[in-house]
């Protein structure tokens, strides 16, 4: 396999993940975390544990999807 194949789907990987991770954040009326349990912490005002997993899955995987398209950029350009 060669690296543009690999780099695409991770790509597309990442993308979907993404969509997924950011759809469970919070907002302002409250988002699909609150369809599965996000509701209860977010009362109490303080942003939960499973919040802040949360944010760190999705800015890592920010990273990831940011990365594959440079490295897939640079691959298009040479």
């Amino acid at each position: 396999m060669n690296a543009e194949l690999i780099l695409t789907i991770f790509l597309l990987a990442a993308s979907g993940l993404m969509i997924l991770l950011v759809l469970l954040h919070k907002g302002r009326g409250g988002g699909l975390s609150d369809m599965f349990g996000g509701g209860v912490s977010s009362s109490l005002g303080g942003s939960s544990v499973a919040e802040r997993n949360l944010d760190r899955f999705t800015i890592g995987t920010g990273v990831i999807w940011f990365a594959c398209v440079i490295a897939l950029g640079l691959l298009k350009a040479y």
